[in-house]
């Protein structure tokens, strides 16, 4: 029995799943016979360039193979990119419900968009389940079968401003580059508005100042959660500061390790970089750690998210009750924890 996993407008895919394909694109909206026994799950990612959404997709696949081969019930996975466009994602949604698909899964790439989805999948009788990029409450609230599944911003920021606090206090010679008591420190932020990049920002700078750590911010900008972007953002604050920066915040990994590329690029020793930590605990941003580049990460549990996904989606396509396949919180939200990444606990996340 075979996991059957299409995509549409994903090129990359087969280097991300290379031990599940079966590929045929979407975007060509031919019909195509159900098989009568699949379950059919539609899955719009809003953009597939993003490490994490991409190892997301990943794990949910492989998931869905082995849960397939378990219950002996073909899985089909209808895989979309919306390449950061809302409108792209509309039409993938309508041609999932076109298709037939039993469940929904959704990225937004506008959170403020969720409305017009449920009311599509509401009329249509299919349940959809958001995950990563939060819609607003009175959407998720808007229909019974509606269903959220994410990981708290909040906490992923405090734990990113822990670690940045943890480690200053335990080597100040080293990371207090110039003696003041003050962290001086560049932030680089996710998409503007986007409410993850608002709360971990804020949380993060929260965290180490209730540790009674002092901050100076020499910069904040937005590089929209994109590895380039951020890249050519540190390299301009380091030509601007220099070897001021003493600790470099990142709301994601891609974008941290846009950082080490562009210090990277300086020619500066390792030892004089700043205090780098990101948020995701990607498989590059692991390396980095492991690489003594990325001093720390905070584990985004994609496996988990996909593993509840999963299970709610073949509850909903039972006719079971959801609560029974996850722990639900107000009926339509599965929270997922986060967790502190160093070299020193590195090795048990990467197996």
């Amino acid at each position: 029995m075979r996991l059957r996993t299409k995509s549409c407008c994903f090129p990359s895919l087969p280097k991300l799943l290379p031990v599940l394909l079966s590929l045929v694109l979407l975007s060509a909206c031919g019909g195509g016979e159900r098989p009568d026994d699949s379950l059919r799950i539609g899955v719009a990612l809003y953009s597939q360039d993003d490490t994490f959404i991409s190892a997301l997709a990943q794990d949910l696949a492989q998931l869905a193979q082995e849960e397939e081969g378990r219950i002996g019930q073909k899985i089909t996975l209808l895989i979309s990119d919306s390449r950061h466009n809302q409108t792209t994602q509309m039409d993938q949604v309508d041609r999932f419900l076109a298709r037939g698909c039993d469940v929904l899964c959704v990225n937004m790439v506008d959170r403020t968009g969720a409305a017009v989805i449920v009311d599509k999948a509401e009329a249509e009788g299919v349940p959809v389940i958001f995950f990563n990029r939060q819609p607003v409450d009175e959407d998720i609230q808007r229909w019974e079968k509606t269903f959220y599944v994410g990981a708290g911003a909040q906490e992923s920021g405090t734990l990113e401003g822990q670690l940045a606090a943890d480690a200053w206090n335990a080597d100040p010679d080293r990371w207090d580059r110039n003696g003041d008591g003050l962290m001086q420190y560049v932030m680089l932020e996710g998409e503007p508005g986007h409410q993850d990049a608002l709360l971990r920002t804020e949380y993060t700078v929260k965290a180490i100042t209730d540790s009674g750590i002092e901050v100076e911010r020499l910069a904040r900008d937005t590089a929209n959660w994109n590895r380039a972007q951020a890249a050519a953002r540190t390299a301009l604050w380091a030509e601007e500061f220099g070897d001021q920066i003493e600790v470099i915040l990142s709301n994601n990994d891609d974008m941290a390790l846009g950082a080490i590329d562009a210090l990277s690029g300086t020619g500066r020793p390792l030892e004089d970089w700043p205090l780098i930590v990101g948020i995701d605990a990607t498989v590059p941003a692991m390396e980095a750690v492991a690489a003594g580049q990325l001093y720390a990460t905070v584990l985004n549990d994609s496996r988990g998210q996909a593993q509840a996904m999963l299970n709610l989606a073949l509850a909903l396509h039972a006719g079971e009750d959801p609560a029974q396949a996850v722990e639900l919180e107000d009926g339509h939200y599965v929270w997922l924890p986060y967790a502190k990444v160093t070299r020193e606990n590195l090795d048990s996340f990467r197996k």
